[in-house]
């Protein structure tokens, strides 16, 4: 045998050994091993770890078998149905309590088994290098904080010293966590059955509530008050939810033109109701905002505005980063989705074929006027009295069409999503480019977490009641629909950079995206958008209400899709986009986005739209 040959087979071996020790660990024999992706990610009983490295040496071998043990000790320990029903209701908490969940089913196969836990620390030293989290700014505490907690729950645990990549992070952050929530995370250390997922959930709840983080639960599940309150506060969505409804459905003849209604802003107004600031300045300024302070009453009604609008931003991605890291980041990025490029790429090519197949052309022969039909020449030749055959390109159907793909460039999005996002815009960029469809890349963002210059502002001044929108914008252009898929390649990049992606206003980047296809010159324009969840702004919902942002969105919704000739189509990632988007599809597996993409192109294109632009469910709603 070849080198190469027993390198292949040693690999085999290897991913043979994995998935029966995944099995072994598991405690279920008919788990579902499959090889994916670069974190293991386990769905009911089947598992899919990470390929092991080509190169099998002792520090990848670790990684391997830390991924594939960790999922293992997921299915054997982890109950999903009470982690549901235990489950707080923010966002912030909700990822605390994941993290130490994570940590707690580590930790009782590491206590076993000395091995179990060399791996895990090896995988879990390879998934804090890649987050890049010591790179973080300050402002960035809440996004860092599950990490925290857990790695200071996961020492107490285990007696293990944190990994060398969060060594950074925990000197900046640990401090703050152990005066906050040290004693609660004793009390969890100290639980006498870690097998106990509901136990120790209810101690879990706890160092939460040390966080200042447990917003809308607040008490134990089957605590009266705290389940008055989730009522009240369901009815405070229903309310709202009827309220949006109206607005999607305004009649067609309603006085204002689909551009006129995107680019005005509604203006400030006075309101006489009382705001629940909290008086204390130096706890709001320590970034700790959270969704429990969230007044939900004065928010309806309330006309969409921003404090203020000096500090946003619309740049190219060249403007974010120098082009060497440009290049960097993209060779990065390559890597990661060797394998799931290629799968991407065969589904474009199918998209390709039915858009050339649409774009036939045909030829007029024997014409007097011309292209000199060089196949009939020989007639001339026997028939010198015989007249010259000329042919014409008959005029092809197919519309001039432009998309715009719009990523959400959001905290949540960071590590895979957003890899694998900026992977399929790349593809598909360039497949349609071949089919002569522009396409444009858009991303949205913010400048800062939990508000910036904008809430700074409005602190000097005052606090008045209902602010508005009081965080900064970051629109990204990756790509301009005019420009070619070979100049823009490498800044797809930008997303891998670290510190890039923070919160989400998606009501205002569908209308700065809305507004650029509005004023493009092709007869067919779609806009697509790419999302993980609904707006997140806390600084805003805390000085507004909590459903200001996703009423905005849903307003601005209602207005492309009843008024405007920009067809739009909505693809969430693990978020039900189907409440808010009439074509939208939600998928639960980020590997299933390529897929998705190209499957709701296809429709569209396969629908033709009328001469004002419209495809046929949009003229059938009107």
């Amino acid at each position: 045998m070849t080198a190469t040959t027993l390198k292949e087979k040693a690999r085999d071996d290897f991913k043979r050994a994995l998935l029966q020790t995944t099995r072994a660990l598991s405690a279920q024999p008919n788990v579902e091993v499959s090889f994916g992706g670069d974190q293991a990610t386990v769905q009911g009983v089947q598992a899919k770890i990470p390929l092991p490295a080509r190169v099998l040496d002792r520090a990848a071998a670790l990684i391997a078998r830390g991924e594939s043990d960790g999922a293992a000790l997921w299915l054997a320990h982890h109950d999903a149905g009470a982690h549901a029903r235990l489950n707080p209701k923010g966002h912030e908490a909700q990822a605390v309590f994941s993290a130490l969940e994570k940590t707690r089913v580590e930790a009782i196969g590491a206590r076993a088994l000395k091995g179990v836990g060399d791996n895990l620390a090896a995988s879990l030293e390879k998934r804090l290098s890649e987050k890049g989290l010591a790179a973080l700014d300050a402002s960035a505490a809440a996004v860092l904080l599950p990490d925290v907690a857990a790695l200071l729950l996961r020492q107490r645990l285990t007696g293990r010293d944190h990994p060398p990549a969060a060594e950074a992070m925990m000197a900046a952050h640990a401090d703050a966590v152990e005066a906050m929530a040290g004693r609660s995370l004793d009390a969890l250390a100290a639980a006498a059955d870690l097998d106990d997922q509901e136990a120790f959930a209810t101690l879990a709840r706890a160092v939460i509530r040390d966080l200042d983080l447990d917003d809308e639960e607040g008490a134990e599940p089957g605590d009266d008050a705290s389940e008055q309150q989730d009522d009240a506060d369901d009815d405070n969505a229903d309310e709202s939810e009827n309220d949006d409804s109206g607005v999607a459905d305004q009649p067609e003849d309603q006085p204002a033109e689909a551009g006129e209604a995107q680019q005005e802003e509604p203006e400030a107004t006075e309101q006489d109701l009382d705001a629940s600031d909290d008086e204390d300045d130096g706890a709001v300024e320590n970034a700790k905002i959270s969704a429990q302070r969230v007044d939900r009453s004065g928010d309806v009604g309330m006309p969409y505005t921003a404090y203020t609008t000096e500090f946003d931003e619309i740049a190219e991605a060249a403007e974010l980063c120098e082009e060497e890291e440009l290049v960097r980041l993209r060779r990065s990025l390559d890597r990661q989705l060797e394998n799931f490029h290629a799968v991407v790429a065969r589904l474009a090519n199918k998209l390709q074929r039915k858009l050339l197949a649409q774009q036939n052309r045909s030829w007029e022969f024997d014409l007097d006027e011309g292209v000199l039909d060089a196949a009939r020449l020989a007639r001339v030749v026997v028939d010198p009295m015989q007249p010259l055959s000329f042919k014409r390109e008959r005029e092809q159907d197919f519309r001039d069409t432009v998309v715009t793909l719009l990523i959400d460039n959001s905290g949540s999005m960071r590590g895979r999503p957003i890899s694998i996002a900026a992977v399929c815009a790349d593809i598909l960029a360039r497949t349609l480019e071949r089919c002569s469809v522009k396409v444009e890349i858009l991303g949205f963002t913010t400048r800062a977490w939990k508000g910036g210059r904008a809430r700074e502002k409005w602190v000097s001044d005052g606090r008045p009641a209902h602010p508005g929108r009081l965080n900064d914008l970051r629109h990204v252009i990756y790509k301009s629909a005019d420009a070619p898929w070979r100049r823009a390649r490498n800044s797809l990049g930008l997303m891998m950079k670290e510190g890039l992606l923070k919160e989400n206003i998606d009501g205002e980047a569908l209308l700065w995206a809305h507004r650029r296809l509005l004023g493009r010159p092709e007869a067919r324009r779609i806009l697509m958008v790419i999302s993980d969840g609904a707006p997140v702004d806390d600084t805003t919902s805390s000085a507004n209400g909590g459903a200001y942002l996703e009423r905005h969105l849903r307003e601005v919704i209602a207005q492309v899709e009843t008024r405007s000739p920009v067809e739009l189509l909505a693809i969430g990632i693990g978020h039900d986009v189907t409440r808010y988007y009439r074509r939208a599809v939600t998928i639960f597996d980020v590997e299933q986005l390529g897929g998705a993409m190209v499957d709701k192109l296809a429709e569209l294109f396969d629908e033709e739209p009328s001469a004002d632009g419209r495809s046929a469910p949009q003229r059938r709603r009107a």
